[in-house]
Parts: structure tokens; C-alpha cells; sequence
């Protein structure tokens, strides 16, 4: 098939003058390396990790069209933290799926041409993309463009969480957010592997949404007795490892709490430095931005820190990210199913009404970009 010169491209620009726009730019059709492959976009999700890129720390509840673009004013620390971006075009979108249209030359770029692929190569709401092949996850036979968009963020955080969890030597894990699409992805991942998993979530009707999938270990941290039960929860799972999306607030040290108020539960376990077995939380998400409180009434041996996906595959290695990333290919329309609530073009991602709905990150809303509409 014959390929335009010029294709559009969603970019993301901090500008000296303190305001955050998103546009679309034209970019000059790529050709592809030896080792790369050129994509035609078809299905790009939304993920909440896509959001810094896309707003950084602008403010969004004044954000408005001006034209085709979306703009939004950034205060003066928000200016202050992404000065190191100021004037740069950046791409958006970590990951996505559609067509393979063009190959470089080497054995492995041309066995993927006209392959539906799956890719986690940055600048993914596009209507093309060139990506190497070592970041494409070709689909298995019947699978569409849309059932592999989210083939990569999710899935893959959902598996190297049990990953983390038997490399740093715990045996069950505590999980927030938990009703969201990875939450629901991670209770299909601990059930299947039989690991005890605590999952808090913050309304009743996520708690009964987690129940009907299998999940045994539901908290609801707007209930009043959100600690007891949290503390009864990781008791019976014996879980000293947490990961936390929200990052804000106290529930990281919420978590640390019951972990050491059921650790106080064993006979004879009592010091005045705590309970001996490391607990840890990891804060993998922000999705509460205020900072992060920690009470400190839970000895001295727990820790809390970040985890970022990319990070923890170059550590694990190549075999483990391989062996991972099969088993999201052969269990795509089942444990890593995505459902999505929206399909929208790259222009209607400008939006401003549609980018406050897709900015609140609202649970059971999930929106899909389309470069092709």
C-alpha cells in the first residue's frame, strides 16, 4: 500500500510564556531503520501514566480551546518542575496497537509486515508510528487492534507485581485502586497463581464488582472500619508487600499500619522496634497528587519507594520480560481483557469537554484513541 508523506501527531508543549498546549502537528512519514517497523495506529488507550506527559503540571480545571488546540495555565512551581521540558514538542501516548505497513530489512522487521501488533513505543496517538522490533508483541490470530491496545501498561505492571513479590521475598500482596482495569487484571493473575491478594478499593459497589470476579480479600476504605478490617485482611494473607496508585495521602501509611497491627497478633511478637519482617509499600501511581503522609507508628522495618514498570523489566531481564509478555499474548481476550467506554479521534482528544472526562480517571471510564477517525 502506497503511504501519505505527512502524518498527524498528538504533541504536548510547556511554552515560556507559562501555558500548556496540545495539538496535533504534522510529521513527515518515517522510514524504517533495519530493526524497526512502521505501525498505522488503529487503538491507543488512555492510561493515567499517559497524563503527566499530556497536562505535566498544568492546571487543568481552566483549560480551554483556542483553535484547534487545548490550552491550560501552569502556576509558577508547575513551571518551576517542568523547566527542563519548556519549549519541546513531546510526544504522547506509551503504548497502542494496529498494522505493521512498512519493514526495515532485517529477517525479524520483515516477518511482522502486515502483522496486527501491539507496541509500548511512546508517541502512540499518531497515525503512524516507526518502533523497534524489540517493543512490538506481535497479536495471536484473531486478535484486533483493539483488543491489543492496552497489551503493555497494564497487563505487564499486573504481572511484575507477583514478580516483585517472590524476588524481594514476600508471599502476599496488598493492592489500591484495586477496581480499576489493572486491579481487575491482578485479581485474574493472584487467583490463577494462587497468591493472597488484598485488594482495597474506595466505594461498595467496586468491593461487589471484585467479589463477582473471584477476588477473597475486599476492603472499602470509605467504610468506618476501614483499619480493622484492613488489619483482619492482611492477617489471614500474611501480605507485607503493598502497591499503592494513589501515592497522596495517608493510605500508604494506613497500610503499613495494619501490616504492623497484624504482625502484633502473633503471640510473643512485641518490640518496641516493631515487628521484625520488612513491610513495604511501593507507590506505583499519583493519582491523588497531595504529598504523601507517613505516621511512623509501625516500627523500623518497613520502607516506601517507587516502582516504575520499565525500571523493574531492565532489572528482571530479557527472559522474564519475554516469558511475561507471552503469556499477556496468549491470555489478551481474557485475564487482560480492557474494555473501553469511548472511542475518540485525535481531535476530539482536544476537546476540552471530553478531555475533563477523560482527565477525572474516573473508575469504569476508560477512553481509546483512534488516530484513524
Amino acid at each position: 500500500m502506497s503511504l501519505p508523506d505527512t502524518y498527524k501527531a498528538l504533541v504536548s508543549t510547556v511554552t515560556e510564556d507559562g501555558r500548556l498546549r496540545l495539538e496535533t502537528v504534522d510529521k513527515p512519514m518515517p522510514v524504517p531503520k533495519p530493526d524497526q517497523v512502521v505501525i498505522r495506529v488503529e487503538a491507543a488507550p488512555i492510561n493515567p501514566s499517559d497524563h503527566g506527559v499530556m497536562f505535566g503540571y498544568s492546571d487543568m480545571s481552566q483549560a480551554k480551546n483556542e483553535g484547534d488546540a487545548l490550552v491550560a495555565p501552569v502556576p509558577g512551581q508547575g513551571m518551576r518542575m517542568m523547566k527542563g521540558r519548556i519549549g519541546q514538542a513531546l510526544p504522547i501516548g506509551n503504548e497502542g496497537a494496529g498494522t505493521v505497513v512498512a519493514a526495515g530489512d532485517s529477517p525479524a522487521a520483515k516477518a511482522l509486515m502486515g502483522k496486527t501488533v501491539a507496541a509500548m513505543g511512546g508517541g502512540m496517538y499518531a497515525q503512524y508510528r516507526a518502533v523497534p522490533v524489540m517493543q512490538v508483541l506481535p497479536l495471536n490470530d484473531g486478535h484486533t487492534a483493539r483488543d491489543g491496545a492496552s497489551s503493555f501498561v497494564n497487563p505487564l505492571t499486573a504481572l511484575c507485581f507477583p514478580e516483585t513479590m517472590r524476588q524481594d521475598g514476600h508471599t502476599a500482596l496488598v493492592h489500591t485502586a484495586a477496581a480499576s482495569n489493572l486491579g481487575q487484571m491482578l485479581v485474574k493473575i493472584c487467583k490463577a497463581d494462587e497468591v493472597p491478594l488484598v485488594n482495597i478499593v474506595r466505594r461498595k459497589e467496586q468491593a461487589e464488582l471484585l467479589a463477582s470476579i473471584g477476588a477473597t480479600h475486599v476492603v472499602d476504605s470509605s467504610d468506618d472500619n476501614f483499619i480493622p478490617q484492613l488489619i483482619d485482611a492482611v492477617h489471614e494473607t500474611g501480605a507485607t508487600l503493598a502497591f499503592d496508585a494513589t501515592g497522596g495521602g495517608r493510605l500508604a501509611s494506613d497500610i503499613l499500619t495494619a501490616m504492623e497491627g497484624a504482625a502484633a497478633r502473633t503471640p510473643g511478637a512485641y518490640s518496641i522496634y516493631g515487628s521484625v519482617h520488612h513491610k513495604q509499600v511501593y507507590l506505583y501511581g499519583s493519582l491523588d497528587p497531595s504529598p504523601t503522609t507517613l505516621t511512623r507508628g509501625y516500627g523500623m522495618a518497613w520502607g516506601v519507594g517507587g516502582w516504575l514498570l520499565p525500571n523493574f523489566l531492565a532489572k528482571a531481564g530479557m527472559e522474564t520480560a519475554m516469558r511475561l509478555r507471552k503469556r499477556v499474548a496468549d491470555e489478551l481476550t481474557t485475564t487482560f481483557a480492557s474494555t473501553y467506554t469511548d472511542e475518540i479521534g485525535l481531535a476530539d482528544a482536544l476537546n476540552a469537554d471530553i478531555v475533563a472526562r477523560y482527565n477525572a480517571k474516573k473508575t469504569g471510564e476508560k477512553f481509546l484513541v483512534n488516530p484513524q477517525l
